[in-house]
């Protein structure tokens, strides 16, 4: 939101949708991406995920408040990490693997389900609700699905990435010897301050850019397939 406003090239209704699709991804998707880690991990073996209360959709046990501001601000941010017991798994990098992919999985398929939203609406909604004095709102409803979804494949995206603390550093540790997959973990907030700074200075929009392109075009394409009849 802080670049639409920097920008100086926004209407009333693209602030509106952003704040409210930035509120429903902290309020809802955040807990859902970290509920997934939860579930993942209490069925893999982690005895201690529901004692430490991190089992539920309650915002509350999940919200983290500098990264609810930062995704507000400037459209990605962050939720308090799950704390998961790789003991309790019978192979713990496998575990681990798996338990940290199934976040961004929650993030694609809360993505998905706005896109089938979207077309529903698109391929149903008569075209009299588009005229005249609902176009405002039919702004902020176009406008919010696309933030909606827009935010739900960056954060997928940029939790893959395979640097410590985010999810891809344990999906790519599955494939790493112990020793260097402790070299990570002892220098992992040299990494990830790295990393962000990176982000920040824009070095790494091009490479993002193309990989949120990619996976919002398959998303497209899939959510389009049941609108097929309706399309030419």
């Amino acid at each position: 939101m802080l670049s639409t406003l920097l920008s100086g090239r926004f209407t009333m209704q693209e602030i509106i949708a952003q704040i409210l699709a930035s509120l429903m991804v902290i309020f809802l998707i955040l807990p859902f991406h970290e509920w997934a880690h939860a579930f993942t991990a209490s069925c893999l073996g982690d005895k201690g995920i529901r004692q430490r209360g991190r089992l539920s959709l309650n915002p509350l046990s999940h919200i983290d408040p500098i990264g609810a501001l930062m995704l507000l601000l400037v459209g990605f941010g962050w939720a308090k990490p799950v704390p998961v017991d790789p003991r309790y798994f019978k192979n713990p990098k496998l575990g681990m693997a798996i338990t940290a992919l199934m976040g961004p999985v929650a993030n694609i398929v809360a993505a998905f389900v706005g896109l089938i939203v979207y077309k529903l609406i698109y391929f149903n909604v008569p075209e009299w609700f588009f005229a005249s004095q609902s176009m405002a709102q039919a702004s902020v409803l176009w406008y919010f699905l696309t933030f909606y979804v827009n935010i739900n494949i960056s954060l997928a995206v940029f939790n893959l990435i395979p640097i410590p603390p985010l999810d891809g550093s344990k999906v790519m540790f599955l494939f790493l010897p112990d020793r260097a997959v402790n070299f990570f973990y002892r220098y992992q907030n040299i990494f990830f301050l790295a990393l962000f700074m990176l982000i920040m200075s824009g070095a790494m929009s091009g490479v993002l850019s193309v990989l949120t392109g990619w996976l919002t075009n398959g998303l497209n394409w899939l959510a389009s397939l049941p609108f097929r009849p309706f399309i030419g």
